[in-house]
């Protein structure tokens, strides 16, 4: 793909290893991005526990993956839920790396499962913060770098299916990615005049570490086993599987690359044709 070498790329919600946005930078830096691995870090609350996080540690085994394999990586621990940790985040990439080229606003929060008439408020609150908030406060900072540069850039931020239907015992998350596309298709036109591009990319359901725990809490609520929910899964896609990591990586790296040079505004659905407005 024409003119992602040399480009510096941050990918929020990158540090758990097996998830989408590990896949995302791997592949960025595979086609000769320099790649910012960032994630929360550190437990932070009831909602935010080592098993929901990306670790400091998990994060510095991408990077040593990443230039193991001759690519150009570093990691920045940052919380998207805070303005000063994100302004914190693109100084260090922009010492280190000399510019900042592509936004990928990965990180999200996908456990928070809840009856509609029981959703806490609380719960409410941790998930739009993080999906939708963060999504706002890092494009934010990122156009305003972009914007200083003189050079355009490329926002991309990772919806979901739910971005475009709606899911039981997940009205936080279903508003949120919705949101994301209101967000991206605002952001579009009020940045296309500095050459930004901004896009959303929709993925339907993906088993990462996330997704097991997903197919997991589905299961119980559907009175299915496991493996019967997800052949389901597979069994009303049209391309007969689910979908995978490296589906959505390069799907972002097309919408960050040259080839993609007038598009904008767009929430690109990824899904074996499963969703398909």
């Amino acid at each position: 793909m024409k003119g992602l070498r040399g480009k510096t790329a941050i990918v929020t919600g990158s540090g758990r290893q097996q998830g989408i946005g590990e896949a995302i930078a791997k592949y960025l830096a595979k086609k000769g991005c320099n790649v910012v691995i960032s994630d929360i870090g550190e437990p932070s609350g009831k909602n935010f526990t080592k098993t929901h996080i990306g670790s400091s540690k998990e994060m510095k085994a991408i990077v040593k993956e990443i230039k193991a394999s001759k690519g150009n990586a570093i990691a920045i621990p940052c919380d998207v839920r805070k303005s000063k940790q994100i302004e914190d985040m693109i100084s260090k990439t922009i010492k280190k790396f000399g510019s900042l080229d592509i936004m990928v606003n990965n990180a999200g929060v996908g456990y928070i499962m809840e009856p509609f008439e029981e959703f806490k408020e609380s719960s409410w609150d941790a998930v739009l913060d993080v999906n939708l908030k963060g999504a706002f406060l890092c494009s934010q900072a990122a156009a305003r770098q972009m914007i200083k540069q003189g050079k355009g850039g490329s926002i991309i931020n990772i919806a979901s299916q739910a971005a475009k239907s709606g899911f039981p015992f997940a009205a936080a998350y279903t508003a949120s990615k919705h949101g994301m596309v209101g967000l991206t298709r605002s952001n579009a036109v009020e940045l296309g005049s500095h050459k930004i591009r901004v896009n959303a990319v929709c993925p339907n359901h993906i088993t990462t570490g996330l997704g097991h725990w997903q197919n997991k809490f589905f299961s119980e609520k559907l009175g299915l086993d496991y493996d019967s929910y997800l052949q389901g899964i597979v069994d009303k896609n049209p391309l007969g599987r689910t979908g995978r990591v490296d589906d959505i990586a390069r799907a972002v790296a097309f919408l960050a690359s040259d080839e993609s040079s007038y598009i904008t505004g767009e929430a690109m659905n990824v899904s074996g044709g499963e969703e398909y407005h």
